[in-house]
């Protein structure tokens, strides 16, 4: 214990940002708790995952039974809770969206569905976000532009950037942006990669039409739709998938964070058209992990209680409340400018980036976790994405922790 910070700078890779300065003992709920007995209320869900709260019981008591008769198996062999889950998320879905390929993590789904569109369209240019975060891996990375691009290298060949969605004529930016890419393209478009809700990009959410435009966009070039849902999937935007509110169904579709409920679990799915020409063309995705019975067993949980609690309703009620809150403080703290989200995934925008870092302290002195994100000449915009087992009177909580910090610091 008391070489615990010497042995974290002697030993550990820093990976981004720097270490919260606390050791997390345990977590329970909405709860993290310290070793030296502090209690933190997590507005963030771990890392934007854990939307049944951390050690939820019906997880725990998954998790035991699962590890207990079936962990891991070779890659090629199969499993009845790999099965099952990968019918019952199709049944949650489109009809068009029926195969399923189960994964670890956000950026080896991202991975897979751009290989499979390359594959499929035997093209390779792709098009996303200006602030899009769509994970670390190589193609992943290469669709990443909110952080990460300087200093690596040269990034895959024919990735481009399109605005971020932002208030005003959005048709005609997007129809720049596209004028854009078909000089700058060699005639190999194959995909465009989006999140419905762009969450490291500050919680910037396209407005209505918006999705519908772009997908007639991808068509006309031949494209194949990307809707990355790591954070949005899965009930948080009061639906069960965020992309419900357009009308408009992906080529693809990839799922993470939220599937595991805090557990390594990825998904790609796909139409059984796409899939069928993905396996003529030899696609190969194998990996250490993919189909892994444990965790699929725990996403059949995470889908058992999102179902029977009715999450997606109470993600839509609990984040009405919550924006309620965090509206009440931007009307007494100029120093906020904006809120926006949908669902319990919301951005509070504060005007002055150089206040973010010591609200964020403040929030955990008094017992918050809070994550910002802050990008160039945004300011910076606090995540704010509790889990949906969260109550009222946590949520309020919360609000009341974050107003004494801005009040304090602002």
């Amino acid at each position: 214990m008391d070489n615990f910070w010497d042995d974290v700078d002697r030993h550990l890779v820093r990976y981004g940002g720097t270490f919260t300065r606390e050791i997390i003992d345990s977590a329970s709920g909405s709860f993290l708790f310290t070793e030296d007995g502090r209690r933190v209320l997590d507005f963030t869900s771990g890392q934007m995952s854990g939307i049944l709260g951390h050690s939820h019981p019906r997880i725990v008591e998954t998790v035991r039974r699962q590890i207990a008769n079936l962990d891991h198996l070779f890659s090629g062999m199969l499993s009845r809770p790999v099965v099952d889950l990968a019918r019952r998320l199709a049944e949650t879905l489109p009809p068009s969206l029926s195969k399923v390929q189960l994964l670890t993590t956000g950026a080896e789904s991202n991975e897979a569905a751009l290989r499979m569109a390359k594959l499929v369209t035997g093209k390779h240019e792709v098009v996303a976000f200006a602030r899009s975060w769509h994970g670390m891996t190589a193609a992943a990375a290469a669709a990443t532009y909110s952080a990460g691009r300087k200093g690596y290298g040269p990034a895959a060949p024919g990735n481009f950037a399109i605005p971020a969605p932002s208030a005003g004529d959005w048709q005609a930016q997007l129809d720049l942006a596209f004028d854009l890419v078909d000089a700058q393209s060699v005639g190999s478009l194959a995909a465009c990669i989006v999140e419905p809700i762009l969450s490291s990009g500050g919680i910037l959410e396209p407005p209505p039409g918006y999705f519908a435009a772009l997908q007639r966009k991808c068509r006309e070039r031949g494209m194949l739709l990307i809707f990355d849902e790591a954070q949005t999937g899965l009930c948080r935007t009061g639906t069960w998938y965020a992309f419900e509110r357009d009308g408009v169904v992906p080529d693809i579709l990839t799922l993470s964070k939220t599937l595991g409920a805090g557990l390594p679990l990825a998904a790609v799915v796909t139409s059984a058209e796409i899939e069928a020409e993905a396996h003529a063309r030899n696609y190969l995705f194998f990996t250490t992990h993919v189909s892994d019975p444990l965790v699929a067993a725990v996403g059949n949980t995470v889908l058992d209680v999102l179902i029977e609690e009715r999450l997606d309703e109470r993600a839509a009620k609990l984040g009405a409340v919550l924006r309620n809150g965090l509206t009440d403080i931007a009307s007494r703290h100029p120093l906020v400018t904006d809120v926006r989200g949908r669902g319990l995934l919301v951005g509070l925008e504060i005007a002055d980036e150089s206040l973010s870092a010591p609200i964020t302290r403040r929030c955990l002195e008094l017992g918050l976790h809070m994550n910002i994100v802050q990008m160039p000449g945004m300011g910076g915009v606090f995540r704010i994405a509790p889990p949906l087992t969260a109550t009222e009177e946590e949520l309020a909580l919360g609000v009341s922790i974050l107003d004494e910090a801005i009040g304090s610091v602002g």
